[in-house]
Protein backbone atom coordinates (compact mmCIF):
# COMPACT_ATOMS: atom_id res chain seq x y z
CA UNK A 1 0.00 0.00 0.00
CA UNK A 2 1.09 3.72 -1.06
CA UNK A 3 3.30 5.51 2.23
CA UNK A 4 0.39 7.65 3.55
CA UNK A 5 0.31 10.67 5.92
CA UNK A 6 -2.72 11.44 8.13
CA UNK A 7 -5.08 14.09 7.15
CA UNK A 8 -4.66 17.44 7.59
CA UNK A 9 -8.09 18.45 10.72
CA UNK A 10 -6.44 20.81 11.54
CA UNK A 11 -8.85 23.95 10.46
CA UNK A 12 -11.96 21.20 10.95
CA UNK A 13 -14.03 22.39 14.05
CA UNK A 14 -14.37 18.55 15.90
CA UNK A 15 -18.06 17.81 14.93
CA UNK A 16 -17.03 18.11 11.22
CA UNK A 17 -13.43 16.18 11.31
CA UNK A 18 -12.90 12.66 9.21
CA UNK A 19 -14.27 9.90 11.77
CA UNK A 20 -11.25 7.80 12.43
CA UNK A 21 -8.10 8.01 10.45
CA UNK A 22 -5.31 6.45 12.29
CA UNK A 23 -4.71 3.22 14.36
CA UNK A 24 -2.25 1.04 16.28
CA UNK A 25 -1.62 -2.34 16.13
CA UNK A 26 1.28 -3.35 18.33
CA UNK A 27 0.60 -7.29 18.35
CA UNK A 28 2.09 -9.94 16.61
CA UNK A 29 0.09 -12.21 14.28
CA UNK A 30 0.20 -15.22 16.68
CA UNK A 31 -1.05 -12.81 20.05
CA UNK A 32 -4.60 -11.93 17.77
CA UNK A 33 -5.26 -15.67 16.60
CA UNK A 34 -4.62 -16.54 20.15
CA UNK A 35 -6.92 -13.50 21.56
CA UNK A 36 -9.80 -14.37 18.92
CA UNK A 37 -9.50 -18.22 18.79
CA UNK A 38 -8.74 -17.96 14.77
CA UNK A 39 -6.42 -19.81 12.64
CA UNK A 40 -3.27 -17.84 11.79
CA UNK A 41 -2.89 -16.78 8.24
CA UNK A 42 0.50 -16.59 7.57
CA UNK A 43 3.55 -13.99 8.96
CA UNK A 44 2.44 -10.54 6.90
CA UNK A 45 4.21 -7.22 7.90
CA UNK A 46 2.38 -4.54 9.11
CA UNK A 47 3.20 -0.87 10.78
CA UNK A 48 2.24 -0.48 14.55
CA UNK A 49 0.37 2.89 13.38
CA UNK A 50 -1.78 2.13 10.88
CA UNK A 51 -3.65 4.60 8.04
CA UNK A 52 -5.86 4.57 5.23
CA UNK A 53 -4.62 2.20 2.39
CA UNK A 54 -1.86 0.77 4.77
CA UNK A 55 -2.13 -3.48 5.56
CA UNK A 56 -3.34 -4.89 9.12
CA UNK A 57 -4.94 -7.04 10.85
CA UNK A 58 -8.52 -8.77 10.70
CA UNK A 59 -10.18 -12.06 11.74
CA UNK A 60 -12.50 -13.19 8.86
CA UNK A 61 -14.04 -16.49 8.64
CA UNK A 62 -12.43 -17.84 11.44
CA UNK A 63 -8.60 -16.75 10.43
CA UNK A 64 -6.51 -13.54 10.84
CA UNK A 65 -5.80 -11.90 7.95
CA UNK A 66 -3.89 -9.48 6.38
CA UNK A 67 -6.40 -6.90 4.75
CA UNK A 68 -6.38 -3.06 3.03
CA UNK A 69 -8.01 -0.66 5.30
CA UNK A 70 -10.68 1.26 3.19
CA UNK A 71 -12.98 0.56 0.90
CA UNK A 72 -11.74 2.07 -2.80
CA UNK A 73 -13.98 4.77 -3.83
CA UNK A 74 -13.10 5.89 -7.57
CA UNK A 75 -13.66 9.92 -9.30
CA UNK A 76 -12.72 11.80 -11.88
CA UNK A 77 -10.52 15.05 -12.24
CA UNK A 78 -12.78 17.89 -12.99
CA UNK A 79 -10.24 19.78 -14.85
CA UNK A 80 -8.99 16.82 -17.15
CA UNK A 81 -12.52 14.46 -16.84
CA UNK A 82 -9.70 11.27 -16.65
CA UNK A 83 -9.75 9.08 -13.15
CA UNK A 84 -8.40 9.81 -9.83
CA UNK A 85 -6.42 7.49 -8.24
CA UNK A 86 -9.26 5.50 -6.06
CA UNK A 87 -9.15 6.97 -2.28
CA UNK A 88 -9.91 4.97 0.69
CA UNK A 89 -13.49 5.22 2.53
CA UNK A 90 -12.56 3.50 5.58
CA UNK A 91 -14.86 4.30 8.04
CA UNK A 92 -18.82 3.36 7.42
CA UNK A 93 -21.45 5.23 9.30
CA UNK A 94 -23.97 2.54 11.42
CA UNK A 95 -26.68 4.00 10.02
CA UNK A 96 -25.50 4.01 6.37
CA UNK A 97 -24.79 -0.07 6.65
CA UNK A 98 -28.13 -1.16 5.60
CA UNK A 99 -29.01 1.76 2.96
CA UNK A 100 -25.47 2.08 1.29
CA UNK A 101 -24.57 0.18 -1.54
CA UNK A 102 -20.69 0.68 -0.48
CA UNK A 103 -21.41 -1.21 2.76
CA UNK A 104 -24.94 -3.17 2.47
CA UNK A 105 -23.33 -6.40 0.60
CA UNK A 106 -20.53 -6.28 2.83
CA UNK A 107 -22.60 -5.62 6.15
CA UNK A 108 -24.98 -8.73 5.04
CA UNK A 109 -22.73 -11.48 4.24
CA UNK A 110 -18.88 -10.10 5.56
CA UNK A 111 -18.52 -8.65 8.70
CA UNK A 112 -15.15 -9.63 10.42
CA UNK A 113 -13.21 -8.05 13.79
CA UNK A 114 -10.48 -5.38 13.43
CA UNK A 115 -7.74 -5.89 15.61
CA UNK A 116 -6.64 -2.60 17.42
CA UNK A 117 -4.51 -1.58 20.72
CA UNK A 118 -5.33 2.64 20.11
CA UNK A 119 -7.35 4.72 17.95
CA UNK A 120 -6.01 8.39 17.45
CA UNK A 121 -8.32 11.36 16.96
CA UNK A 122 -7.30 15.18 16.28
CA UNK A 123 -7.19 17.56 19.12
CA UNK A 124 -6.66 20.96 19.67
CA UNK A 125 -7.04 24.30 18.68
CA UNK A 126 -7.00 25.62 14.39
CA UNK A 127 -3.69 24.66 13.10
CA UNK A 128 -2.03 23.30 16.58
CA UNK A 129 -3.81 19.89 16.35
CA UNK A 130 -2.05 17.21 18.31
CA UNK A 131 -2.60 13.11 18.92
CA UNK A 132 -5.23 12.22 21.76
CA UNK A 133 -5.38 8.24 21.94
CA UNK A 134 -7.87 6.12 22.97
CA UNK A 135 -7.42 2.50 24.26
CA UNK A 136 -9.27 0.13 26.66
CA UNK A 137 -7.97 0.30 30.44
CA UNK A 138 -8.27 -3.62 31.05
CA UNK A 139 -7.35 -5.17 27.56
CA UNK A 140 -3.94 -4.40 25.47
CA UNK A 141 -5.76 -5.54 22.73
CA UNK A 142 -9.85 -5.22 22.12
CA UNK A 143 -12.03 -5.77 18.84
CA UNK A 144 -13.59 -2.81 16.30
CA UNK A 145 -16.70 -3.83 14.31
CA UNK A 146 -15.80 -4.01 10.87
CA UNK A 147 -16.65 -5.10 7.22
CA UNK A 148 -14.66 -6.06 3.86
CA UNK A 149 -15.06 -7.62 0.47
CA UNK A 150 -12.68 -8.33 -2.31
CA UNK A 151 -11.26 -5.51 -4.71
CA UNK A 152 -9.63 -5.06 -7.77
CA UNK A 153 -7.52 -2.66 -6.65
CA UNK A 154 -6.19 -3.65 -3.66
CA UNK A 155 -7.11 -7.14 -2.93
CA UNK A 156 -9.60 -7.74 -0.03
CA UNK A 157 -10.20 -4.27 1.90
CA UNK A 158 -11.63 -3.50 5.60
CA UNK A 159 -13.66 -1.05 6.60
CA UNK A 160 -14.19 0.36 10.39
CA UNK A 161 -18.25 0.74 11.62
CA UNK A 162 -18.61 4.22 13.73
CA UNK A 163 -21.36 5.16 16.37
CA UNK A 164 -21.94 7.49 18.16
CA UNK A 165 -19.12 8.79 20.65
CA UNK A 166 -19.40 8.36 23.98
CA UNK A 167 -19.44 10.75 26.65
CA UNK A 168 -15.12 10.86 27.39
CA UNK A 169 -14.45 11.81 24.50
CA UNK A 170 -17.53 14.29 23.24
CA UNK A 171 -14.84 17.54 23.43
CA UNK A 172 -12.76 15.58 20.29
CA UNK A 173 -15.60 14.02 17.98
CA UNK A 174 -19.59 12.89 17.90
CA UNK A 175 -18.14 9.39 16.50
CA UNK A 176 -16.06 6.66 17.16
CA UNK A 177 -15.15 3.22 15.89
CA UNK A 178 -17.56 0.06 17.16
CA UNK A 179 -15.99 -1.38 20.65
CA UNK A 180 -16.79 -5.30 20.99
CA UNK A 181 -17.08 -6.37 24.30
CA UNK A 182 -15.63 -10.09 23.65
CA UNK A 183 -19.32 -11.68 24.45
CA UNK A 184 -20.05 -10.22 21.25
CA UNK A 185 -17.59 -10.97 19.14
CA UNK A 186 -19.36 -14.43 17.18
CA UNK A 187 -22.35 -12.43 17.36
CA UNK A 188 -21.36 -9.81 15.23
CA UNK A 189 -19.39 -12.32 12.31
CA UNK A 190 -21.44 -14.95 12.48
CA UNK A 191 -25.22 -13.53 13.53
CA UNK A 192 -27.90 -12.65 11.57
CA UNK A 193 -27.68 -8.81 10.10
CA UNK A 194 -30.33 -8.24 12.46
CA UNK A 195 -28.30 -9.22 15.63
CA UNK A 196 -25.01 -7.85 14.43
CA UNK A 197 -26.92 -4.38 13.82
CA UNK A 198 -28.15 -4.62 17.73
CA UNK A 199 -24.25 -4.56 18.43
CA UNK A 200 -23.78 -1.21 17.42
CA UNK A 201 -24.12 1.02 20.05
CA UNK A 202 -22.38 3.73 22.28
CA UNK A 203 -19.72 2.50 24.23
CA UNK A 204 -20.97 2.59 28.29
CA UNK A 205 -17.69 1.27 29.49
CA UNK A 206 -14.29 3.32 30.58
CA UNK A 207 -11.67 4.51 27.93
CA UNK A 208 -8.07 5.24 28.51
CA UNK A 209 -7.06 8.35 27.21
CA UNK A 210 -3.92 9.52 26.38
CA UNK A 211 -3.38 13.45 25.17
CA UNK A 212 0.11 14.16 23.33
CA UNK A 213 2.28 16.49 22.36
CA UNK A 214 2.75 14.86 18.55
CA UNK A 215 1.59 16.87 15.78
CA UNK A 216 -1.88 15.53 14.29
CA UNK A 217 0.07 16.49 10.48
CA UNK A 218 2.86 14.48 11.17
CA UNK A 219 5.18 11.84 9.11
CA UNK A 220 3.38 8.45 9.37
CA UNK A 221 6.14 5.64 10.35
CA UNK A 222 7.31 3.41 7.69
CA UNK A 223 4.91 0.46 6.06
CA UNK A 224 7.95 -1.68 6.64
CA UNK A 225 7.63 -2.39 10.08
CA UNK A 226 8.17 -5.91 11.05
CA UNK A 227 5.90 -7.53 14.60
Amino acid sequence: PPHNRPLDLSQQPAQHRRMCNLYRMTKPVEAVAGLFRAKAGGSPNFAAEVYPKYTCLVVAEGEVRAMTWGFPRHAVSKKTGKPLKPTATNNARDDKLRGNPMWRDSFRDRRCLIAVTAWAEAEGAAGQMTRTWYSLPDQEMFAVAGIWRPTDEWGNAYSMVMVDGCEQMADVHDRMPTILAPEDWERWTDGTPDEAFSLLRIWERPLVVDRTDVPWFARASAPATLL
